[in-house]
């Protein structure tokens, strides 16, 4: 199940809850006036210039073993190295945003407007983020219809750069995948471009095979945990983007 996927608009689009959150706002607190009026502008910008892409490539357990060692730079001890054995299918992704909302974002900061420029960056990293979500849901329904899916299987997106997987991984990602079909690009940093960009594994598993105790030596330095989300996802019949 290979090739590019195309997403409409809204599924790049986060909830205004979530972005919120993102900046620091939790959900029961009052929003200031201000904010409120800079993300309501913010929103209104990106959904003019938001252009979702996507792309994916099944990949073998022997063949990702390869991709993920990368350039053995990961963790000595990971959550994925001993998920990706038991999956019953891997397939590499990558989604963007598009160029034109990272375009604007660089542009608000360059010309001045700073305070609109964060807004939408929160905006596009929270778009992106659902987007990694929704590729994941689109290839389980995708497997589901195929006949593929047994019962109880679930699809989780994994990224290099979380959970000891280390960014360099997206070196041996790229060369196998080639998300410059879609307009996405690596640079010697390892950042893809466009920077609102997310790319890495989509593994089918049986729903106990994503839960991992949360015991890693770089779990102390996670600023959210958000796998804990992640896993409850799972357990709760949904998908969730990472």
């Amino acid at each position: 199940m290979s090739g590019a996927v195309h997403f409409p608009s809204s599924a790049a689009i986060p909830s205004r809850r979530t972005v919120l959150s993102a900046q620091g706002i939790p959900g029961d607190a009052a929003v200031p006036l201000r904010v409120a009026e800079l993300v309501d502008e913010a929103f209104e910008i990106y959904a003019d210039l938001v252009d979702p892409a996507g792309i994916r490539a099944d990949v073998s357990i022997a063949d990702f073993a390869v991709i993920y060692r990368g350039e053995g730079r990961n963790a000595p001890r990971t959550p994925l190295e001993a998920i990706f054995p038991d999956a019953r299918r891997l397939t590499l992704f990558a989604v963007t945003v598009g160029e034109a909302v990272c375009g604007e974002i660089l542009r608000r900061f360059s010309d001045g407007d700073p305070a609109l420029g964060y807004a939408l960056d929160t905006i596009a990293s929270a778009g992106a983020e659902g987007l990694a979500g929704a590729m994941a849901r689109d290839h389980q329904e995708c497997l589901a219809r195929s006949g593929t899916m047994a019962s109880g299987m679930r699809v989780l997106p994994y990224s290099p750069g979380y959970c000891g997987w280390h960014v360099s991984g997206q070196g041996k990602l790229f060369e196998v995948l080639r998300p410059e079909e879609i307009g996405i690009s690596l640079n010697e940093s390892c950042l893809m471009q466009p920077l609102k960009s997310v790319s890495g594994v989509l593994v089918a598993a049986d729903r106990e095979v994503h839960q991992f105790d949360i015991d890693f030596d770089f779990c102390a330095d996670c600023a959210d945990q958000g796998c804990r989300e992640r896993i409850q996802s799972v357990l709760d019949d949904t998908i969730g983007g990472q």
